[in-house]
């Protein structure tokens, strides 16, 4: 970028500014300071001092200001360009890796990079021909003391590959470990319920404290190895200055070299000692910075596995016919242990179909199949004849809308959570679906509809947190709705006015769920067993209750009602206002 070459340019101008006033002093001393000399000549070169100073730190606050833009505006692109890459990446991948490691690259390694960027490079570019140039300069006024200052470069440069190798590995561990640290946290703060209902929060501080000292250990390391050359690079030079000192003081007895030349000898090496005792803190930033580029091209490189084909396909009339033909799935991590065996399964348009099975038999994974959350491995799922594989990925989650048991929700208002899916949000949208779930209670909240939810919804009770999700589902206006036991924090008569309208609404919407309870295969059309991963029986609820026994264990094992306590709670209190009223 140009500025950064600006600022680049500003920062050796400001160095060589810096070089430039110990020749003044040489100057000054051979040609000024004896017998007879003229006092102007001592202003007039106190004056050129003044003048190279102030243009030194002007030319500093230029780099900064010249770099401050492009390095912020990388690190912003970079950053922007992570989280959209991590909203494309498959769910597999997001099931691999920790939320704190991911938070961590998105933040804490970006922020590394635009210090690299803004200062470290440009420094460690300025600083090498700095360097370079004092030497060149050095030698010109004293080959035998450049010589002696140039020795002390042999320790120092092997020094420097050894404090490579180890910082590296130790930077790489710290970043990890305070991705893990990250995560520790962010578990703690969602679970925190838990923990305090459990009782664990001594136990939780524990194990927080043990990643955090093991943390500090690392960091303490990488302080030792940063220690242990820095005192190389600084002690080095200072013991040549000190030979130096003593090899150009006889030089000057012997004449071969003038007092003026010693003079500003020293001072150009007092102008390079600082960028020398420099390089150890610019060569850890830029092993941290390469550090973070590795940790940030681990996700940047991982390759998404669910996308859209060149040339996407679509049904001549979206009717919502959904049929899973000898589907197969199994994760990645397990090829050969398939959760879903040839899966074969017909849901008619407009047809609600409940899928029942123990737990572990595979429904949560057959559902995700359907927006293509996860593909399936041998098979196919269509929609209308259409492979969802040949669909455009954006559409096919608008043709799928889902509902999940363990619900999440964003820290927005009620409305934005609710019409987060809708193709035309609005308010009639908006109240339809709050109808639908049964979801009244939005508004009576503080603000309404506008009431900012908190992280994940948990300022509601499991049950509005249920409602509103589905009510988002239901404001998609799908063609095919996938609920994986969305009812399962209601209380009865909140299911029942929720189911009782569904029927209502979901007359022309293809609805696959997963039901956990009696009441909710009641709302389906037809139900398909799924036993083991496959599907062994699809059939009417009185059908499948005579004829399979599977089916009926199933069934007689299904939840019991739960009551979502803090609804009926809340139920009373305005069945009280309104008694007061």
């Amino acid at each position: 970028m140009p500025k950064l070459l600006m600022g680049l340019i500003s920062a050796l101008l400001a160095s060589l500014v810096a070089l430039a006033i110990p020749q003044v002093l040489r100057v000054l001393i051979n040609d000024t300071l004896h017998a007879g000399g003229a006092t102007t000549a001592v202003w007039i070169s106190a004056g050129i001092v003044l003048v190279l100073g102030v243009a030194e730190a002007g030319l500093v606050a230029l780099r900064r200001f010249f770099v401050i833009n492009p390095a912020t505006t990388v690190e912003t692109r970079m950053r922007v360009s992570l989280y959209d890459h991590l909203q494309d990446l498959t769910v597999s991948f997001h099931d691999r890796w920790g939320s704190g490691q991911l938070l961590s690259r998105a933040m804490s390694d970006l922020n590394f990079l635009r210090r690299w960027m803004a200062f470290g490079a440009i420094m460690l570019v300025v600083t090498s021909l700095t360097v370079i140039i004092g030497i060149a300069v050095m030698f010109a006024m004293s080959w035998q003391l450049a010589l002696i200052f140039l020795a002390a470069a042999v320790p120092i440069m092997i020094n420097a590959f050894r404090f490579r190798t180890r910082f590296s590995k130790v930077a790489r561990l710290s970043q990890d470990q305070a991705g893990d640290l990250a995560t520790t946290v962010e578990e703690s703060v969602h679970g925190i319920r838990v923990l305090k209902a459990f009782g664990r929060s001594r136990e939780a501080l524990e194990s927080f404290n043990e990643q955090a000292e093991e943390l500090r250990q690392t960091e303490i390391l990488k302080a030792k190895h940063l220690a242990t050359f820095t005192m190389v690079v600084t002690l080095l030079p200072e013991l040549a200055l000190g030979a130096g000192l003593v090899t150009g003081v006889l030089l000057v007895a012997d004449g071969s070299l003038s007092i003026g030349a010693l003079v500003a000898f020293f001072a150009t090496a007092a102008v390079i000692a600082t960028p020398v005792e420099f390089c150890g803190m610019l060569l850890s930033m830029a092993l941290t910075a390469k550090t973070a580029v590795d940790r940030h091209f681990e996700v940047m490189d991982s390759v998404n596995t669910i996308t859209s084909p060149e040339n996407p396909g679509r049904p001549r009339e979206l009717r919502g016919a959904l049929c899973f033909n000898n589907a197969t799935f199994a994760f990645d991590d397990v090829p050969d242990k398939p959760i879903l065996k040839d899966i074969n399964l017909e849901v008619r348009p407009g047809e609600t179909m409940a899928l029942v099975g123990i737990t572990g038999s595979g429904k949560s994974a057959l559902l995700q199949l359907v927006p293509r959350l996860y593909d399936v491995t041998d098979g196919s799922v269509t929609i209308d004849g259409v492979d969802l594989r040949e669909f455009d990925v954006g559409e096919l989650r608008r043709v799928v809308a889902v509902a999940f048991e363990d619900t999440t929700l964003f820290s927005n208002s009620v409305r934005d959570n609710v019409l987060l899916g809708a193709p035309e949000p609005s308010e009639a949208a908006l109240d339809e679906a709050l109808d639908v779930a049964q979801a009244h209670f939005a508004y009576s909240l503080p603000e309404g509809v506008d009431t900012l939810i908190g992280e994940e919804g948990l300022s509601l009770s499991g049950g509005q947190r249920q409602r509103i999700a589905l009510a988002r589902a239901i404001a998609a206006k799908p063609r095919v709705l996938v609920l994986d036991d969305p009812l399962s924090a209601l209380d009865v008569n909140t299911e029942e006015l929720v189911e009782a309208r569904l029927r209502e609404v979901l007359t022309e919407t293809t609805t696959l769920i997963v039901a956990h309870r009696p009441s909710t295969v009641a709302l389906a059309d037809r139900v398909a067993l799924l036993e083991e991963g496959r599907i062994t029986a699809v059939g009417t609820h009185s059908e499948l209750l005579a004829a399979n026994p599977h089916y009926r264990y199933v069934i007689a094992s299904l939840e019991t009602e739960p009551r979502d306590l803090d609804s009926e709670l809340s139920d009373l209190d305005d069945d009280a206002e309104e008694a007061i009223r």
